[in-house]
């Protein structure tokens, strides 16, 4: 993926990881289009930076999903880059029945949200030049957290789902993975704070960095997220499963 003269579209782009990534993004002389429900969220992330762009969508919605390829295409032709990074990360207590709504809008958004905006523009991204498709999933995807499991399930299902895109596309459009560890962002409540969460700062920092690597690498991977994306194959997935649960269980009784 080149590092500048993109048109970048990041889901999510309000707050957090996405709103981070997209100003650094534009910083490297990219136009950007941040994406989200919150037009207030994202007028604040696009605030005095002039080719970036915001546009509301509802990734729930499947009418409302092609609503807004059609705007985002009719206002920015040039459109080369995708970033699905909107998400939503809800606590479950899968030990008795319960009301699934949190389940279920979880996989909406997190799941059907990026299939669906891919379907609407894999089209117009195939016939441009240096067009990529950026997924951003989790270090939740390998081992899971025990108190967000359909979160974990979303996240392994769009890895799974990006490594076949990748196979598809190639030679047409380049597809990543992004890949964060537990990072100090808003995605559940107190996360900004969170005790052994990686600073968003230092973690943009880091990811910007693989970014201007060459060739970009198929899966972006920091360093504290290595641990869980290797687990398994290093032999160490029962171990670091309970020690996951353990470190994030301390984390959040210490707030």
């Amino acid at each position: 993926m080149k590092n500048s003269g993109n048109t970048i579209l990041v889901t999510g782009g309000g707050s957090g990881i996405g709103a981070a990534l997209a100003q650094r993004f534009h910083d490297a002389g990219n136009t950007v289009i941040v994406a989200g429900r919150r037009q207030d969220a994202l007028d604040q992330a696009i605030a005095g930076r002039p080719n970036m762009h915001a546009l509301t969508l509802d990734v729930e919605s499947a009418d409302g999903v092609a609503d807004f390829a059609r705007r985002l295409l009719a206002a920015h032709p040039a459109l080369n880059v995708l970033i699905n990074n909107a998400g939503i990360m809800r606590f479950e207590d899968a030990t008795q029945k319960r009301d699934l709504a949190d389940a279920e809008a979880t996989i909406t958004t997190n799941l059907l949200g990026p299939i669906r905006l891919i379907d609407a523009l894999v089209d117009h991204l195939s016939a441009q030049s240096d067009a990529a498709i950026v997924n951003v999933t989790s270090g939740l995807a390998f081992v899971p957290l025990t108190t967000t499991p359909t979160y974990n399930a979303t996240k392994a299902a769009i890895h799974s789902y990006t490594v076949a895109l990748r196979e598809v596309l190639k030679g047409k459009v380049e597809v990543i993975e992004l890949a964060p560890p537990a990072v100090q962002t808003g995605l559940t409540l107190g996360q900004e704070s969170r005790p052994g969460y990686q600073p968003l700062g230092e973690f943009t920092d880091e990811v910007m960095a693989l970014f201007e690597q060459a060739p970009t690498p198929a899966e972006v991977l920091v360093e504290r997220v290595k641990f869980l994306r290797f687990a398994e194959a290093q032999g160490r997935f029962d171990e670091t499963l309970v020690q996951l649960n353990a470190f994030a269980a301390k984390a959040r009784e210490e707030q």
